[in-house]
């Protein structure tokens, strides 16, 4: 079914003049969309793709609608819409906010229009070496916004199966009519895009430098959504070799987040800086991103609370539990210290702008458990169980070589299997659902392994019910904005 309402799916036109951020969150770029001849300079395009990454975040409505959030109970934390309706599994209904599909549905196509000027100015201009990278970087940001789109509105991609399920639309050029037709294609119609978009990217984007790399498709950045990408397609051999690009001499150990280390140590206030710092060698793609998450996933009824403290303060197959930090808004009302608090000045005068906070997109961390997983699915066991150690070796306070050796004896037992694989697949979403609790990861791999979860409710009384997520619920599928279904596009099932 087509859409003929360009302002639903699409608000590029409108939005392209929106506040820019860049690093240091202090630039604006005006871009008059009917005069795209003014993009004329490598300066101007990059200046372009700096609006090439959502500017809104994912994270409220997934990790409320995953196993990483709990019912805290009446009575605890503050009541969110948008909380409350991705807790249930329901429709979410509010459509405005920082943290609503809605938004970063229209966040994501505002980022994919800048990608698609920017690639209309380039084809017009010859910018030499500069032009090449800028495009590379182009292409792999719009084949990263589709890839988000399309595992969050779309059902997750069924390697070696059918996936001729609605996508989502798939915009290759830059709008030049008021109404213009779209399509969702399938689900395997995106990831072909995807993958086109990815492969010339990564091509291009070689040897490309900025001035604030982690804020752009660097190299590195590059091969880690390649190789996430390929975990969810089912090519591992290309997960092994996408991982293993970003650290060519393998030392991933001593580059992930020094979580039970320096962070352990580091002044309460400066953890959140120090996790999401540019400056750190596991951040490879960093965003600035308008989101009120950590506070409602902390100090609302419906986030993280003690029973998913409880959790990541139990032990795993190493034998012991991740290390983490927590903030606290006040009983059973919890935060993970992962999320600065950031305010975008706009008028010096007046003290007025805008809250935002940083988001990773691509971590050093993600790419190596992302190969364990793959070296698993290859039957390469004891490159898989490599992998895992270096992985758990900043995690763990304390850490002991041959007390908190992950082993397949220890994970037999642990997980109470005979079956490597069944044991290994577990160990790898367990440790990547402890290490990355609240950074909008697990749901992708709740649907990616079909893992049937459930949420706790209580009620006035102070009954505790559960409800499960089946494998083959459809509300696994956010459902697409109000607007967009109300033109005309195809809503996904319920």
């Amino acid at each position: 079914m087509k859409i003929r309402n360009t302002k639903s799916i699409y608000k590029a036109l409108a939005i392209a003049a929106m506040t820019v951020f860049a690093s240091s969150c202090s630039k604006y770029l005006d871009v008059n969309p009917d005069m795209r001849t003014d993009i004329n300079t490598p300066e101007k395009v990059a200046q372009l793709l700096v609006t090439a990454y959502p500017q809104y975040d994912y994270l409220l409505f997934t990790e409320l609608a995953s196993d990483n959030s709990t019912d805290k109970g009446p009575g605890v934390g503050n009541q969110n819409d948008i909380a409350f309706d991705s807790y249930f599994w329901k429709e979410v209904m509010q459509t405005s906010g920082n943290n609503a599909p809605n938004t970063y549905w229209n966040a994501a196509y505002s980022a994919i229009a800048a990608s698609n000027q920017a690639l209309e100015a380039l084809e017009q201009n010859d910018f030499g070496e500069r032009g090449k990278q800028l495009r590379g970087e182009a292409l792999l940001a719009r084949a990263y916004v589709h890839h988000m789109l399309v595992s969050i509105f779309a059902k997750a991609y069924v390697i070696g199966g059918d996936n001729s399920s609605p996508g989502i639309p798939y915009v290759l050029e830059p709008e030049t009519v008021v109404f213009k037709d779209y399509e969702r294609g399938t689900v395997a119609s995106v990831y072909e895009n995807i993958e086109k978009d990815l492969v010339e990217g990564l091509k291009l984007i070689n040897g490309a430098t900025f001035k604030v790399t982690k804020y752009h498709f660097n190299p590195q950045a590059a091969n880690a959504f390649a190789a996430r990408f390929y975990l969810h397609k089912g090519e591992y051999q290309k997960v092994v070799q996408f991982a293993t690009a970003i650290m060519p001499d393998n030392n991933f150990r001593d580059n992930l987040r020094p979580v039970a280390n320096r962070l352990r140590t580091a002044e309460f206030s400066v953890v959140p800086l120090e996790f999401m710092s540019s400056e750190g060698p596991y951040n490879l793609l960093l965003a600035n991103v308008y989101s009120s998450f950590a506070s409602i996933a902390g100090n609302g009824r419906y986030g993280l609370g003690n029973n998913r403290r409880d959790f990541l303060n139990s032990k795993t197959a190493a034998g012991k539990e991740f290390y983490q930090r927590y903030g606290s808004y006040g009983d059973d009302k919890l935060t993970v210290t992962k999320y600065p608090g950031l305010f975008f000045v706009t008028n010096p005068l007046s003290n007025i702008g805008y809250n935002y906070t940083l988001q990773c997109l691509f971590s050093l961390d993600e790419a190596l458990i992302n190969r364990a997983e793959a070296y698993v699915q290859l039957g390469q066991n004891s490159l898989a169980l490599k992998d895992l150690n270096d992985f758990v070796y900043p995690r763990i306070q304390n850490y002991d070589a041959n007390a908190h050796q992950v082993t397949l004896d220890k994970i037999a037992a642990f997980f109470e299997t005979s079956d490597p694989k069944e044991g290994l697949i577990k160990t790898v979403l367990d440790f990547k659902q402890r290490a990355f609790f609240h950074e909008g990861m697990r749901w992708f791999d709740i649907n990616r392994h079909q893992l049937e979860i459930q949420h706790n409710h209580i009620d006035e009384t102070g009954l505790e019910t559960f409800e499960v997520l089946k494998k083959d619920d459809l509300r696994r599928v956010f459902q697409l904005p109000e607007s967009v279904k109300n033109s005309g596009l195809e809503p996904n099932p319920r």
